[in-house]
């Protein structure tokens, strides 16, 4: 097969390598099956070098990451398991099965722990939304998350809609799955047992998604595009089936390792599963069911046709994986078995195709260690100052500029068409976090997905920090202590020295970030050669994370309650305008410094926040983000309940006008509070060392705000609330709906 390595995926030295692991050429198959379990997508050769940087064991870890998801132990004998992944290639050549396949495949994963499916997180980043193409993938990728999550049951909770034109012809869709579990019926995916039987179910296997894994291993645009028999298609109403299968399947005992079908198909899966038991797997692809005539031992060995599973039974207990299959009306069969000795061994018909030492295919995979260096646009990034920009002319308009951006503008129009209304649900989509409360107990968990792209891109260090610090600042504005996180990185070529240096500053950001914070990395994915024609999106490192309420009814949202409270900030804001989106939206510009983490700063103002959440202080609680202060004070106007209200700010700072209103300053939380409830904060914030300010009240029906000490006309801002609610509705009208 020499000469035929380029065409799944692999380097001519790792043919080499190949050739000399087997003391042989290899033939067709076992080259497909190198091509996919060597592809970036499986073995993680460019990135697993700096993943085992990550923290990842913890007083509540149950299963760290090297399985299907990340287990974490919630307490009352109950867990959770979590996982994000991406797919983005499959998305953008085909964005309505790319983004429906993307679902199916998460949700496999949590269920291959043995967990319920309970909740889903979309993390989205697009180009310019007037673009058409971008608008086409937009539509592509919400109609096919939406419709194969609304099919499943399984509610679309939060998550984040992002656009710049860095991600134009490379769109990211990945995607978070939490499930529920019971301790004890956590599973694994080995195959076990020497004589143990090997059983394929769910959905028939076609041609779909052959090489699918070598495909999102490759750049867009050099050998990617258009490659739409690489993305297979799904079918939720199978998916919905083997839910319920599963689930009645393996507390039966029945069971010894179970695993879902997704990158390279079965070949992943049964190598996956003999490798984590140092077993070896004999198949039989002449038995798997088909929907195809003709296919070839590589077709079906590579096909990552949608909605199966892989399970090793027990030796004489297949009667009862094959009733529960049965009365799910699933296609099955028993292919083949375990094997003593490690290979894998794949026949058709009797006839060996493939036989491969497992060792070969899983250990031997390369692991490249590769050296960085720092982008050259860095230097002209951070000569930048934003202090030679002019002040604004009109407050108001800025505002208003910056509201009906597609980065801040209301997302109602995305999450309304995903199904959240489920009795547990008890804050759903539109604040930090969103809350399930757990069902028969009092207990909740709050998820959020986080990530700022255009900060990673001007520092990958900080943007890591950041988007780990983020995540977890929101999980306590809604009241939770953060627990785990699951990592999406997203990123251009390993092989390029400046991309990889934006991957190893973003991996050690998260590290450090997690490491002080003690939130253990559980589970996670990596996504390289997101290109376009040479062109790298920004550095994505997107942060899945999930947090624990004791006491559900302890739960946060960041709109305002009641007239006449107090608004009240907590922590400092500091000059840092750099990568803001004030920049990008009222300069176009993408520069500056972005602002710093300070992770001890960070620690005490979230423990403040949920200090004061646990003594019910207060009435709402929002992370300062994107678009800085002002930005976050209208979205608690705008999002208050039940309906609209306004603010009336007076306050003092030391800093420009524009730098304390739209500086995205981390470690900074606006909160708002019955006045009685003043005194009792501002011993908190004692206690915790935690800069207090009280901002002014929230009003009925107007945003005004005053800034004493900069000089300024005042006040700064004075609007209706009404026409703040229209711009922000607007937004979604640009953002391509």
């Amino acid at each position: 097969m020499a000469g035929d390595w380029q065409k799944v995926g692999l380097s001519q030295g790792e043919y080499e390598k190949i050739v000399s692991l087997l003391g042989r050429e290899p033939n067709e198959v076992e080259l497909g099956i190198f091509g996919v379990m060597w592809s970036e997508h499986c073995c993680y050769k460019n990135s697993k070098v700096l993943l085992r940087r990550f923290p990842t064991r913890g007083e509540r870890v149950l299963q760290g990451p090297g399985e299907n998801a990340g287990v974490v132990d919630i307490g009352d004998g109950l867990a959770v398991a979590l996982k994000i992944e991406s797919h983005n290639h499959p998305s953008a050549v085909e964005p309505y099965e790319g983004a429906a396949t993307g679902i199916g495949g998460i949700v496999r994963d949590i269920l291959a722990m043995g967990a319920r499916p309970i909740a889903l997180l979309d993390s989205l980043h697009f180009g310019d939304p007037a673009d058409e193409e971008v608008d086409r993938l937009v539509k592509g990728v919400v109609a096919g998350a939406a419709d194969y999550g609304n099919v499943l049951g399984v509610p679309t909770v939060g998550g984040e809609l992002k656009f710049s034109s860095a991600y134009g012809g490379n769109p990211l869709v990945n995607v978070m799955c939490v499930g529920l579990m019971k301790k004890e019926a956590l599973a694994q995916g080995v195959a076990a047992g020497p004589g143990n039987p090997v059983i394929v179910f769910g959905g028939k296997t076609g041609r779909d998604g052959i090489q699918g894994a070598t495909f999102a291993s490759e750049e867009l645009g050099t050998g990617g595009t258009g490659k739409s028999n690489s993305v297979p298609a799904g079918d939720p109403a199978t998916e919905k089936l083997l839910i319920e299968a599963c689930l009645e399947l393996l507390p039966t005992g029945a069971v010894v390792g179970i695993q879902d079908l997704g990158a390279a198909g079965l070949t992943s899966s049964s190598c996956e599963m003999a490798s984590r038991a140092g077993t070896g797997i004999e198949l039989d692809v002449a038995l798997v069911p088909r929907r195809e005539e003709g296919m070839t031992p590589y077709e079906v060995m590579l096909s990552e046709s949608q909605e199966r599973m892989l399970v090793v039974a027990q030796k004489g207990k297949e009667a009862v994986v094959e009733e529960i299959l049965k009365k799910w009306n699933l296609d099955y069969a028993i292919i083949g078995h375990v094997i003593e000795k490690p290979d894998l061994v794949v026949k058709d018909a009797g006839e060996i195709a493939a036989r491969i030492p497992i060792k070969a295919i899983v250990d031997e995979a390369p692991v490249y260690q590769r050296e960085g260096v720092e982008p050259a646009y860095l230097v002209k990034a951070r000569e930048f100052s934003p202090a030679d920009l002019p002040e604004p002319a009109n407050y108001n308009e800025t505002l208003l500029k910056l509201l009906g951006s597609p980065n801040i503008a209301s997302k109602e129009w995305v999450y309304k068409k995903f199904d959240h209304q489920t009795g547990s649900v008890l804050v759903a989509p539109g604040s930090d976090a969103a809350v399930l409360q757990i069902p028969g107990t009092k207990k909740a968990i709050a998820l959020t997905t986080d990530v700022n792209g255009r900060h990673c891109y001007l520092d990958p260090y900080q943007g890591g920090l950041a988007a780990v610090a983020e995540a977890a600042r929101n999980l306590v504005c809604a009241g939770a202590q953060p627990l785990a996180l699951t990592d999406g990185l997203n990123f251009g070529s390993p092989e390029k020295p400046d991309i990889y240096w934006q991957l190893e500053q973003a991996v050690e950001g998260i590290r450090s970030a997690c490491q002080y914070l003690q939130i253990p990395v559980v589970s996670g994915n990596v996504s390289l050669y997101n290109e376009t024609a040479g062109q790298a999106v920004f550095p994505t490192p997107v942060v899945g994370m999930i947090g624990l309420l004791e006491n559900c009814e302890e739960y946060l949202t960041q709109g305002f309650k009641a007239p006449g409270a107090l608004i009240v900030l907590l922590g400092e804001t500091r000059e840092e305008l750099g990568g803001s989106e004030y920049l990008a939206v009222c300069h176009g510009l993408v520069a500056g410094r972005p602002p710093r983490v300070d992770l001890e700063k960070e620690k005490r103002v979230q423990s403040l926040c949920l200090a004061a959440a646990r003594e019910k202080l207060l009435h709402s609680a929002h992370d300062c983000a994107e678009g800085g202060l002002l930005v976050t004070v209208a979205e608690s106007c705008l999002t208050a309940t039940p309906e609209p209200l306004g603010a009336k700010l007076d306050f003092a700072s030391s800093l420009p006008a524009v730098s304390t209103l739209f500086a995205e300053s981390h470690g900074r939380i606006v909160v708002s509070l019955p006045e009685e409830a003043l005194p009792r904060l501002k011993e908190l914030a004692g206690e915790w060392d935690v800069p207090l300010q009280v901002l002014g009240r929230v009003v009925p029906d107007r945003l005004e705000v005053s800034i004493k000490g900069t000089g300024a006309r005042q006040p700064l801002i004075d609007i209706e609330v009404a026409a703040l609610a229209l711009r922000w509705g607007e937004g979604k009208v640009e953002a391509g709906n």
